[in-house]
């Protein structure tokens, strides 16, 4: 059976709905996964229920993160902030990490791993390079520098790629256990990884929007972990 990837919906208050966005789907499909989306929850026996029928999780992209939860006051360039997301989904990549779930976050994803391992974030990228495009989202717009010894040049095979950007928020100060994998040329960090986890990782970027040999690799590669490690 192939392997089933969870991956995490957003909500919106105002009109009481969840969504997400059919690229992750779609990509899930094409690694040779079975998607599920997960709506958020506070009710903790439902998140282990999540876990139990997913051999995987994908943590999706999305608004701006509650500085709250690394002990910073919200800045005036932060986004919209959803509280049962953010409660969701730190609560459930802990759960994911302690039960050595098979785990990827993309951009909102990335950080949600990060500060749910006792991380911050720069709530405001500043400077010369731009890390919002205003090109189509399946344009690589800027390079990323990949470390050489990284679970994710493992994958890529390769030390510099180029990709996607819609994010404002980044990894500051990498929550316990993680490692930077890839970094922007200004700086910025682009992927983090686990030093202890069999596939504990996130990408800044957004691969389900891209159509290249690096995007396709990097979901299956998470398919293929799932799919070793269900961790039932």
């Amino acid at each position: 059976m192939r392997p089933v990837i969870g991956i995490t919906g957003n909500y919106y208050a105002e009109n009481n709905s969840f969504c997400l966005k059919d690229y992750y789907v779609a990509s899930i499909a094409d690694a040779g996964g079975i998607a599920v989306i997960l709506p958020p929850t506070a009710d903790g026996e439902l998140m282990e229920d999540y876990l139990s029928i997913c051999q995987g999780l994908l943590f999706s992209g999305g608004g701006d993160l509650d500085p709250v939860y690394w002990g910073e006051c919200l800045e005036q360039d932060s986004g919209e902030i959803e509280p049962l997301r953010d409660g969701f989904e730190l609560s459930l990549a802990r759960k994911a990490f302690l039960s050595k779930k098979v785990v990827l976050g993309i951009c909102r994803g990335c950080q949600v791993l990060n500060v749910a391992m006792g991380g911050s974030l720069v709530q405001d990228v500043k400077g010369l390079m731009s890390h919002w495009q205003k090109a189509p989202r399946a344009y690589p717009i800027h390079d990323i520098f990949i470390e050489p010894n990284s679970q994710l040049y493992c994958i890529m095979s390769s030390e510099r790629i180029r990709v996607n950007s819609f994010h404002h928020q980044a990894v500051k100060e990498l929550g316990r256990g993680l490692s930077i994998a890839a970094m922007a040329a200004d700086g910025t960090v682009e992927a983090i990884e686990s030093r202890e986890h069999t596939f504990y990782m996130g990408v800044q970027w957004h691969p389900e929007c891209l159509r290249d040999e690096f995007s396709a690799h990097l979901f299956t590669a998470l398919t293929a972990a799932a799919q070793i490690y269900p961790h039932f």
